[in-house]
């Protein structure tokens, strides 16, 4: 007989891992037959945890949209999950190392939506009327999975390893660009540690953003105008340890910097 995984309790200890930062083993491991369904299932009870500490829903964030970040955890597919305000910083902040687990960095194009967004079907050409701007962004990823070791479904149900999200004070209104050509320069401590641009992830911002919006239709979701969309990593993720300031500098959208203590 198949046993029945029980989806609470592995929210409940992905909460308590984001607490104590104590990593748990790969879910796909303890869990034999646990599913991307199961996972965002884990992800919607995970949500509502913390949400009753007082965060709200910001918007979305899509994750391992890119190739070098597909290749760099061995998974072949997106994954998604929401941003909450708790997990948003400004511009230039300082966040401490120890506040993570093993955290890493990304840099990533931020859209913010003027308009509602929902499926079965939606274009880039939608996504594009409906963008109120841009906005340069990097992604703290963070995983309660040890060591890294995820799959698919241990990546889900874990906020898609969100960590925290800094972005630039500047939105950017769309105008005569197309922002999956937008360049973008990240470095560590002055150092150039990683380039992209924005069609690195899933083809630019605009078919990301409708990538998600078809995704979301299934489950009874949409965007809202005002939601936040973090369209992926323009690059293999980069590590971060305490005393290092990490600056990425995007075409139009200008710098976005994060100092680590």
């Amino acid at each position: 007989m198949t046993s029945v995984i029980d989806l609470d309790a592995i929210a409940a200890a992905l909460y308590a891992a984001r607490l104590d930062r104590a990593p748990l083993p790969p879910l796909t491991q303890t869990y034999p037959g646990f599913t991307t369904a199961d996972a965002y299932q884990v992800q919607q009870r995970l949500v509502r945890l913390l949400l009753r500490d007082g965060a709200q829903v910001a918007g979305y964030k899509l994750g391992l949209t890119s190739a070098p970040m597909q290749q760099q955890l061995g998974v072949d597919s997106p994954d998604y999950g929401p941003v909450l305000s708790s997990f948003v910083i400004a511009d230039g902040a300082a966040v401490a190392a120890g506040a993570f687990i093993a955290p890493r960095i990304e840099a990533e194009i931020a859209v913010v939506l003027d308009r509602r967004l929902a499926g079965p079907r939606c274009t880039p050409l939608e996504v594009a009327q409906a963008v109120r701007g841009y906005v340069a962004a990097v992604e703290i990823v963070d995983s309660r999975i040890a060591d890294w070791k995820i799959k698919l479904p241990d990546t889900v149900a874990d906020l898609a390893s969100c960590g925290a999200v800094a972005l630039s004070p500047r939105l950017v209104p769309p105008g005569d660009f197309d922002p999956s050509l937008l360049g973008m320069a990240l470095r560590r401590n002055g150092h150039l540690v990683a380039t992209g641009a924005g069609a690195a992830a899933l083809g630019g911002p605009l078919s990301a953003v409708a990538w998600l919006v078809e995704t979301l239709h299934p489950l009874g979701a949409w965007l809202e105008p005002g939601h936040l969309v973090m369209t992926g990593s323009l690059h293999a993720s980069v590590p971060l340890a305490a005393g290092d300031v990490f600056r990425a500098e995007f075409d139009r959208l200008g710098p976005v910097t994060v100092r680590v203590t």
